[in-house]
């Protein structure tokens, strides 16, 4: 590559507070996980949204959070559920407004049922995209008002294409596309989707958020970059061709897999 791209982190407060020095020196792209709890969003967070502020003082890069996903489908029938889901990222879109965010990551309602079924029931296609748009047409509104983007990342999709057209069906800047490397390896491996670097194609320049973690092809490990058997170096080639510059955010769960995927990067000159 003529010009390595910058990785940041998806971190805990306490994550950041251990390598604030690594992320602040090199206005890396953050991620903050505190808030995508239901408990935490269910509590009193104005101490913790002030914790975060004053973590976030002076912070040279990009930075947002992972929005609420547990149970919340996104296409959801019920308007009980609609109504939950409303409240929970209304009340995450407020954290981002207090902290400046600059993105908030959702997750995709398309499942591997949907895809198996689509063209088995009639209008399932037509459904999905009317119910999606009934659940997030206000939440990408209040997403605009803001500042924030709001990115809709892959899961158990197989196909890469149908989670792009529906975000881009809302029609709104707010609302774009985040790529989990991890979960595209695993629809890949166990379901016989595409592999990693067709999902970044799909998406293109509405790629505005990757979730950069290694695999086998059959769990959702988060493992260190180089740990798994993703192609590291397709992935990288493709994101060159983007004009779109998306957040490129490693999320591992296992010790030192920052430190350890940054150092992996940087040896096989795909990253700084």
């Amino acid at each position: 590559m003529s010009e390595l791209p910058t990785v940041g982190a998806a971190l805990t407060l306490d994550g950041l507070t251990t390598l604030r020095d690594e992320m602040f020196d090199h206005s890396r792209d953050l991620e903050l996980q505190d808030f995508h709890n239901p408990t935490v969003l269910d509590s009193d967070f104005a101490p913790l949204v002030e914790r975060a502020r004053k973590a976030l003082d002076g912070y040279p890069g990009r930075h947002g959070i992972h929005g609420p996903f547990w149970d919340l489908p996104l296409a959801t029938w019920d308007p009980m559920i609609r109504s939950v889901i409303h409240e929970r990222m209304f009340k995450a879109l407020d954290i981002c407004e207090h902290l400046g965010s600059s993105h908030m990551v959702i997750h995709s309602p398309y499942q591997e049922w949907d895809h198996r079924n689509i063209m088995h029931y009639p209008n399932s296609r037509e459904g999905i995209f009317e119910r999606f748009q009934a659940t997030m047409a206000p939440i990408v509104t209040r997403a605009e008002d803001i500042g924030t983007t709001i990115v809709l990342e892959n899961i158990s999709d197989i196909d890469p294409h149908f989670r792009v057209e529906l975000a881009a069906s809302l029609q709104s800047d707010s609302l774009q596309i985040s790529v989990d490397t991890g979960h595209a390896h695993y629809a890949h491996g166990a379901c016989g989707a595409p592999p990693v670097d067709y999902y970044i194609k799909a998406a293109g320049n509405a790629l505005q958020h990757v979730h950069l973690q290694d695999a086998d092809g059959y769990a959702d490990r988060h493992w260190a970059l180089g740990d798994g058997t993703i192609h590291w170096v397709s992935v990288f080639r493709t994101l060159e061709q983007l004009e779109s510059k998306p957040r490129l955010v490693i999320e591992v769960h296992v010790p030192n897999g920052v430190q350890r995927s940054l150092s992996f990067l940087k040896y096989e000159g795909l990253a700084l």
